[in-house]
């Protein structure tokens, strides 16, 4: 068994970097730190697992986050946590250590009293190791888009609380 998720502000963040920076297929193109602390400085929830390293960033209708998927999201729920991103190095994966995170997310929002967490998973290119983890949480498709500039297409995903 793992502890607890912990915050990332508690701990280095070039790991986590590192990690996120090797998969720009998954999300997004590789960051700076001062962007990657700028993204956990605003996130509503930003904890993690330091060995191996993986972590989730959440944040909430507010945030000041200019991001095409945030937006459709905020086009159409007044109230909501957006999962930016989620990922588990190589060697975690299969321990529940992302299960972990969302479960963690779900009480944190729970508590805070919203009642949707939303995310999106490529569609083309297919990530059907997300599609199916995020299923098997309860997440529904609420939709899709295609982003040119990035040449892909997600599926817009959302778990009721």
């Amino acid at each position: 068994m793992f502890a607890a998720p912990v915050a990332l502000a508690d701990m280095p963040l070039a790991p986590f970097l590192d990690l996120n920076n090797r998969h720009p297929v998954e999300v997004g193109p590789a960051l700076a730190m001062v962007d990657f602390e700028r993204l956990v400085t605003i996130s509503f929830y930003a904890r993690g697992f330091a060995d191996p390293p993986g972590f989730l960033l959440a944040l909430d209708q507010d945030a000041p986050y200019d991001n095409a998927n945030f937006r459709w999201f905020k086009a159409r729920f007044p109230q909501f946590f957006y999962v930016d991103r989620v990922l588990i190095d190589a060697a975690g994966r299969g321990r529940g250590l992302a299960r972990a995170l969302y479960e963690d997310l779900f009480a944190q929002a729970g508590s805070a009293g919203h009642t949707a967490i939303c995310a999106e998973i490529n569609s083309d290119p297919p990530n059907p190791a997300s599609d199916a983890f995020h299923a098997a949480l309860g997440f529904e498709t609420a939709g899709s888009a295609f982003h040119p500039h990035l040449g892909k297409t997600v599926r817009y995903i959302v778990r009721r609380l």
